[in-house]
């Protein structure tokens, strides 16, 4: 799909949206319709959550570097938005995405006041991330893909607003029957293999993989 004229895209696109007109996991997102920022900065940002634990060592993995434009979907309270955007620099850019509006804009008040101007808000929807075509270098998602809800049209969209050769940075749960957490089986709606699966299916292939956590696991897809 290298030389594909962005016509063609935009058709095959609109053609693939089709395969998936029904939410994975209804109700996942209830109680991101209208959170409130503080109440979830204090148990994203806390001391034992995993990816926050090793925050400043994922960052180091995505191998940024100024002037880059790079998306997080799925940005919450904004922690990752905050740590990537000195990497990218004055010149560069992050897109601070998530479905609830009230999030977007703790993460953007939040990182403008530590100087950090190069952050800019997008609220998303359930089945589209709202990011401009060929517009980022990057798409970070960290504890999120399993709140997709139409993960194929999601992904679609996703693949649209990479540059050529754009990357995706997944992190999420380890779902493994007898082995992960009650809350995680119950909550996760599927293992690192579906997942890997849906998203190659979107375009995508696995480039590397970072074996850095117990309950998370951390891949690197390449846009085909």
């Amino acid at each position: 799909m290298k030389n594909t004229p962005i016509s063609l895209l935009v058709m095959l696109f609109s053609f693939s949206v089709h395969a998936q007109e029904k939410s994975v996991n209804p109700g996942i997102n209830d109680n991101f319709q209208n959170p409130e920022p503080k109440a979830f900065t204090e148990r994203f940002e806390t001391e034992g959550r995993e990816v926050y634990d090793n925050r400043e060592r994922i960052v180091e993995k995505l191998a940024l570097q100024s002037g880059m434009a790079v998306a997080d979907v799925g940005a919450g309270s904004g922690l990752f938005t905050r740590l990537m955007a000195p990497k990218v620099g004055a010149e560069g850019k992050v897109y601070a995405v998530d479905i609830a509006k009230t999030f977007v804009d703790h993460t953007v008040m939040s990182s403008h006041a530590r100087g950090l101007k190069q952050v800019e808000g997008v609220v998303c929807t359930p089945d589209d991330s709202k990011l401009a075509p060929t517009s980022v270098d990057l798409v970070f998602i960290c504890d999120t893909y399993h709140h997709f809800e139409f993960p194929h049209k999601t992904m679609l969209s996703i693949a649209a607003a990479l540059k050529p050769g754009g990357r995706v940075a997944l992190l999420d749960f380890e779902r493994i029957e007898g082995v992960s957490s009650e809350w995680t089986m119950g909550h996760v709606r599927a293992g690192k293999e579906v997942f890997q699966k849906e998203i190659e299916d979107a375009g995508f292939e696995l480039v590397e993989e970072f074996d850095l956590f117990t309950e998370n696991y951390f891949l690197v897809f390449k846009k085909k």
